[in-house]
């Protein structure tokens, strides 16, 4: 299900290295410090290949700062450009993308993700897409995931009756 609130690229042109926005605005989300796992959908409107070395890397990047100032971390990333860059026998198409995402990494949930795209090759207009992030149906939650943890301790009686 699309959220308005986890939108994190409107649609627009990118032609160079750029953080996602929404009508015009930095946009970052924020998470929590949970366990999320869910899709980043990414629909790309027009891909730039001309020159056979152009390269698309677009990432949903993950910080324990809203303002993205302090660490961050790459959650997951989607490489789109041209056959010889890439490998393989054909360059990216326009279409969707979807990506599976967690914002856990190691032991640590980023509560603030944010899309940026890094552009590189000869480029002349770029890549046009919009994306934005939709939840994993039966999504887990926990709260041993941070920098903090407890433990909990459970005790288990059993009782055996014989018949005589």
């Amino acid at each position: 299900m699309f959220d308005v609130r986890h939108e994190l690229k409107d649609a627009g042109l990118v032609a160079s290295n750029l953080a996602g926005t929404v009508d015009g605005q930095a946009k970052v989300v924020h998470l929590g410090p949970e366990l999320v796992e869910g899709k980043l959908i990414i629909d790309v409107s027009a891909l730039e290949i001309d020159s056979g070395d152009e390269l698309y890397r677009i990432k949903l990047q993950g910080s324990s700062a809203h303002d993205f100032s302090s660490t961050l971390e790459d959650l997951a990333i989607l490489e789109l450009g041209a056959k010889e860059v890439l490998g393989g026998d054909q360059d990216s198409q326009k279409g969707r993308y979807v990506l599976p995402f967690s914002n856990v990494k190691g032991l640590y949930a980023w509560p603030y993700v944010r899309l940026y795209t890094e552009v590189s090759g000869s480029i002349g207009s770029g890549i046009n897409f919009s994306a934005h992030l939709t939840r994993e149906v039966g999504t887990r939650a926990t709260t041993s995931l941070t920098t903090t943890t407890s433990t909990t301790t459970s005790t288990t009686t059993t009782t055996t009756t014989t018949a005589g």
